[in-house]
């Protein structure tokens, strides 16, 4: 079986999208697995956001306590699961656009290869050109 984490969620119709991103934001930085809000319609027909927050178990009150001071909800439901997640590790390649980090994730017969969004964003600034193009200059 995989690696047991923990989901918080939460509903809120009273913060601005500044504020929810902030604190989604925040959550990432201080070691969320991942954080995320999707558009709901709540009671009386309310817009409104549930935000997501996936962490490892033992960090789940600390994240809690988080979501409580930088969010507007009163109430956080907690989900525990099970996940399979792939081995990996980032490298630093030696490339025309200089060194560039690019992560390796391999598990249950997949391997596959990803640069980071940074240094693409990067190059793509420096050449006046997209994403997409940035990746493909590197190939």
């Amino acid at each position: 079986m995989g690696e047991k984490i923990t989901e918080l969620s939460c509903n809120m119709d009273d913060m601005t999208g500044e504020e929810l991103g902030y604190a989604m934001d925040l959550m990432i930085s201080e070691g969320a697995l991942d954080a995320y809000a999707t558009p709901v319609f709540m009671k009386k027909g309310r817009p409104g956001y549930l935000l997501t927050v996936l962490c490892k178990d033992e960090d789940k009150d600390r994240f809690a306590g988080l979501i409580f001071r930088h969010t507007t909800t009163i109430g956080i439901r907690i989900t525990e699961h099970a996940r399979y997640v792939m081995e990996r590790v980032t490298i630093t390649r030696d490339t025309a656009e200089g060194m560039i980090h690019s992560k390796i994730s391999e598990g249950f017969g997949v391997s596959r290869e990803k640069y980071e969004f940074e240094d693409l964003k990067e190059i793509a600034q420096k050449h006046g050109i997209s994403i997409r193009e940035a990746r493909e200059l590197l190939q």
